[in-house]
């Protein structure tokens, strides 16, 4: 099995570049596994903005719902998947079992041979939505990071651009 790591935070936080980072100690190319798409204006600067900031050594393979086989095509670089949240919601709102979507995508990472860094956000921070949806994806999001947390080697918290090392630690429970 690859070498997984996770990187996760809440908006803005910095993950994103700490991931990249990351990425960067295991080669000298990279693939880019994009799960956001540009449906609006603002997405659109989002996307950008996060592609200025990388170089010619990342290759982006846009997979907005098809993780997997976007990670089995790319298993042969490094990889860096941002952001499994956003993956997630794609999931949910294409109407999608995300649960099982989850479960084939942790059984999917357990075949890779090339270092994969996720970023994800951390959503159970906050308040308890008012609708069911956002409280469906607020507790499928907790769940799935939770899976990979688990088979992660390496898990990190961004906050305000600082990242703290989570797994692993040296905590005992």
């Amino acid at each position: 099995m690859s070498k997984i790591t996770l990187v996760t935070g809440g908006a803005r936080s910095g993950k994103s570049a700490l991931a990249e980072s990351l990425t960067k100690r295991s080669g000298d190319h990279f693939f880019y596994i994009a799960t956001a798409e540009a449906l609006d204006v603002e997405m659109r600067n989002r996307i950008e903005v996060h592609q200025a900031r990388r170089g010619a050594e990342w290759t982006t393979v846009p997979a907005p719902i098809d993780l997997i086989n976007a990670l089995d095509a790319t298993d042969k670089a490094p990889r860096l998947v941002d952001c499994v949240t956003i993956w997630l919601s794609n999931i949910l709102l294409s109407g999608r079992d995300w649960r099982g979507a989850s479960k084939d995508l942790t059984s999917a990472l357990m075949q890779q041979r090339n270092p994969i860094v996720f970023v994800t956000n951390e959503v159970g921070s906050g308040i308890v939505p008012e609708n069911a949806l956002a409280r469906e994806f607020r507790d499928a999001a907790g769940w799935l990071n939770q899976e990979i947390a688990a088979l992660a080697d390496e898990v990190f918290l961004s906050v305000s651009g600082c990242p703290v090392r989570i797994k692993p630690n040296d905590a005992v429970l």
